[in-house]
């Protein structure tokens, strides 16, 4: 018989768990970083089961990244007054898309 693989959220836990002697080593205001990227990872955990991806822990740093992205369009937005933007709404057409 074939060896069973760990469900995503098992998986998480697993790393979770290996990190912890990193985590511990962290400053207090690091370490809040750090558990909130856990939680992030968290978060998601029903999409990346869903991908099935074969590592588990890219899985796990896509839910991180999207998390920030979507603070980042957040904190975007809010600078501009709720208004949506884009890189090339700074550019000028006419200038290879250089800004300025």
């Amino acid at each position: 018989m074939g060896r069973t693989v760990p469900t995503y959220r098992v998986a998480l836990e697993r790393m979770a768990q290996q990190w912890s002697d990193f985590r511990r080593a962290l400053r207090k205001g690091d370490r809040e970083a750090f558990e909130s990227l856990i939680r992030s990872a968290r978060m998601h955990a029903s999409a990346a089961t869903y991908a099935v991806s074969l590592d588990p822990t890219e899985s796990a740093l896509l839910s991180m990244l999207l998390e920030h992205e979507k603070e980042l369009i957040r904190l975007r937005e809010a600078l501009d007054g709720g208004g949506k933007r884009n890189d090339r709404d700074e550019c000028d057409e006419g200038d290879g898309g250089r800004p300025g």
